[in-house]
């Protein structure tokens, strides 16, 4: 029964990573790149580390599946955002088709800060209504 398993975990495993090698290759740029790597490698290699612990069945190599399975659940995202951050900040363009950028307009090129919504309301200019010109 064992041996379904470590099949099944193996075989998804080998999938999800061949999807993410396959949108790396397919995706129109460098943020979609990132997107569709990270989040199908992530679940291809936690799955492959699973079928790894169903085939030793060893507590010492249960543990460090378990503990390699969090390290990059936890990492990898914040890699990814790191990347395309840095991607941003140095101007690397969007694909023609991308329908919104949620930083235009946010980000000071100079200072490389980012501003919420709360903070681009207070640095602009208060509208008066008895400053009409007539």
């Amino acid at each position: 029964m064992s041996d379904f398993f470590i099949a099944v975990f193996a075989t998804l495993g080998a999938v999800f990573v061949l999807l993410a090698s396959i949108g790396l290759v397919r995706m129109p740029d460098t943020y979609l790149r990132i997107s569709v790597t990270t989040k199908a490698a992530t679940l291809g290699i936690g799955l492959i580390l699973i079928s790894a612990a169903f085939y030793f069945k060893e507590a010492s190599v249960t543990t460090r599946v378990m503990a390699i399975i969090l390290f990059i659940i936890l990492t990898a995202p914040v890699g990814a955002h790191l990347i395309g951050r840095a991607s941003y900040f140095i101007g690397v363009k969007m694909w023609h088709k991308s329908v919104i950028d949620e930083l235009e307009g946010k980000y000071k090129k100079v200072t490389h800060e980012l501003m919420s919504d709360d903070e681009n309301d207070t640095h602009k200019e208060p509208q008066n209504e008895n400053s009409s010109k007539d």
